[in-house]
Order: C-alpha cells, then structure tokens, then sequence
C-alpha cells in the first residue's frame, strides 16, 4: 500500500503529491486504481483496501435494523490520534443501493476513517426519513467517536446521486434543526466540515423546468409512480411548494454552510446539470467556499469519475478540509478530466 507523506500541492498542471524537501513526488495513478471500482452510479460492494478492518451493520438507531445501519472502515493499526471521517452516503434514487461500496474506504490508509451509511427507502417511508437518518448517523457518529477513535470535529460527507442530494442537503441544513431528530444522541452535532456531492439534486421546484430545457433527454416522467422525485416526497411536484422546499438543499443555503466541492457531468440524463450549476450560483452568493468541477461529456457517473486527477482533487479537498493540510483546490482543466478516447483496432 502507497503511503503519503508531506504538504499536497495540487495544480491543473500537474496533479501530484510532493514532499516537503521535494525530493519525493508521486503521482495519484495508484490511489486512482483503488477509487477506480467505484466510477459509476452502481457502487458494487469491494474487499477493503490492505491494513483496514471492517466491523459490519452496526444500528445508528436501536432496533433500525438494516434500514438505519452503517458499515465503519478503520486502520488495521490503531491511529496514535484521532482520526478525520469521511461518511458515504449511497444513491439509488432513494429507494434503492446499499452501503456494501465505499469509496473513501481508499482513504483510510492515508490518515482517515470511513462509514458508509444506509437509510430508510422512499417505499418505507417518505422524505423526512432520508434526512433525518443520515443526521442521526452523524449523532450516533460523534457520540461514538471515542470509541472508534474518530475526531467528531472532522467530519465530511460523499455521496452519489441521491446519496449527493442527501449529502449536500447533510451538509446545508446542519445545525438548522429544521427536521426533528430520531435516533437519541441529541447532545450531539449533526454538522458536518466538508461535503463532497456527486451529481446530487438540488432544487425540486426547478428540476422539471431545467430538464425539459436541457439538450439531454431526462430518463424520468415526473409526477407519476416511476418517478422517484416525486415518490420521495410523496407529492407531485409543482403542487406542494412547502414539500419541495423542504427536500432541497439550495433552501438552506447560509454563510455558515460548510465548504463544498460538487461535480456533475454536463450530459446527465437522470440529474440536470442546470441542478449544480444553480446551487453553486447560490452557495458563491451566501458566500461559502466551493468548488464546481464539470465533467465535459459525462453522464450520470461513469469513467470521468475515476480518472486519476479527478480523484486526487477529492483527496486534495478532504485533507484542506478536514486536516487543515496547505493544499491548493481548484477546479481542474476540462482536458484533465475528460476520458481518452479509445482507439479501435485496426482489422
């Protein structure tokens, strides 16, 4: 397993990890190859990386079952501190996915914990249950943290789809009580330092506008059974503006929302990119620190996702956020991030 060691400089030019003496520089192609199973929206359950234990479907709420559990991913050899959390929240379109995939498992070598969390199904239950399990997650978390050796002051949030809608909305609405706690451990925080938001919706009251403007044809009809925006909140949309309020993150957007680095392909057929565009227009006028990474040409996941400078932005975003590490975050180069075409071969 690659060890990393040093101030980070990241810059368009060349994404790379450099020591301080300089005399090291390694390149992000090998932690790109552990991220790069986990490119598309199906995240498909892995073995965890060498030198991490996995202690498996422990309850964030007493009695949730596997509805209301989350996996923790932790160095094989305890920390001698403290350790900064990442939480992957899993999509599926809120009635769907689990948490067997987890991303920033990859990280755990390089100084972190790791969760992957699971919560209740559109089917089961309709939206609040989303929020509020992924905020009592977060409680149980913290309340846990000494346990697991965790720093409950150094949490981020990642997630994909609706797991991204539920991360950024984690990360918007924290601390605003603006839905009522389950779970116990209400002495505790449901902030969170960072989020990282995988092409995620933001806004219910414009999504059907933006995807029958887009060029890209939306896969959904809304407002009927198939339709899971709709299914979540259970209303259709345009007719329950407080329902649609309430599910979108953009609604909370404040000054003290926590930094954010949100990227979605421009050819999303499920999401709109219109979606992040318009969230980041409203998170840059409250004021609060992000960073918009389009991915020309991308979808709704896919390789762009596993590229080797696209992932070491998200390894450069967690360790300024969440270690406070001299690490340059800036959106990349449409070149970086857009996949090689593939010869074919010549017959």
């Amino acid at each position: 397993m690659m060890t990393w060691t040093g101030a980070r400089r990241i810059t368009p030019k060349s994404v790379q990890i450099t020591s301080v003496s300089g005399a090291t520089t390694v390149r992000f192609r090998i932690l790109a190859l552990l991220f790069a199973v986990w490119s598309t929206i199906s995240i498909s359950a892995q073995p965890a990386p060498e030198g991490v234990k996995v202690e498996k479907d422990i309850e964030y709420v007493a009695g949730g079952g596997a509805s209301q559990s989350l996996d923790l991913y932790l160095p094989a050899a305890p920390s001698d501190k403290p350790l900064p959390l990442i939480v992957w929240i899993h999509g599926g379109g809120w009635r769907g996915g689990n948490k067997a995939g987890c991303p920033p498992a990859a990280l755990v070598p390089q100084g972190y914990a790791a969760a992957s969390i699971t919560y209740r199904f559109s089917q089961k239950a309709t939206f609040p249950a989303q929020i509020q399990d992924c905020q009592a997650a977060i409680r149980w978390l913290r309340a846990n943290s000494k346990k697991y050796n965790i720093d409950p002051d150094r949490i981020g949030v990642w997630g994909a789809s609706a797991g991204g809608h539920l991360a950024a909305l984690v990360g918007t609405a924290g601390g605003k009580k603006a839905f009522a706690p389950i779970g116990g451990n209400e002495d505790q925080s449901d902030r969170v330092q960072a989020v990282c938001d995988w092409f995620g919706p933001k806004d219910w009251n414009t999504v059907m506008a933006q995807a029958a403007a887009d060029q890209t044809k939306n896969i959904y009809a809304f407002n009927t059974p198939k339709d899971p925006y709709s299914s979540l909140i259970g209303a259709k949309m345009g007719e329950d503006k407080a329902k649609t309020d309430a599910v979108s993150p953009i609604t909370y957007v404040s000054k003290d929302n926590p930094p954010m680095l949100i990227m979605h392909g421009t050819v999303d057929p499920h999401v709109p990119f219109a979606q992040s565009e318009q969230f980041v227009e409203a998170l840059n006028k409250a004021g609060v620190s992000v960073v918009f990474q389009k991915l020309p040409g991308a979808g709704h996941g896919g390789p762009a996702f596993g590229l080797p400078a696209v992932r070491g932005l998200i390894r450069a975003f967690f360790d300024k956020t969440l270690k406070g590490e001299n690490v340059k975050v800036e959106a990349l180069p449409d070149e970086m991030v857009t996949p090689k075409a593939t010869a074919t071969p010549e017959k």
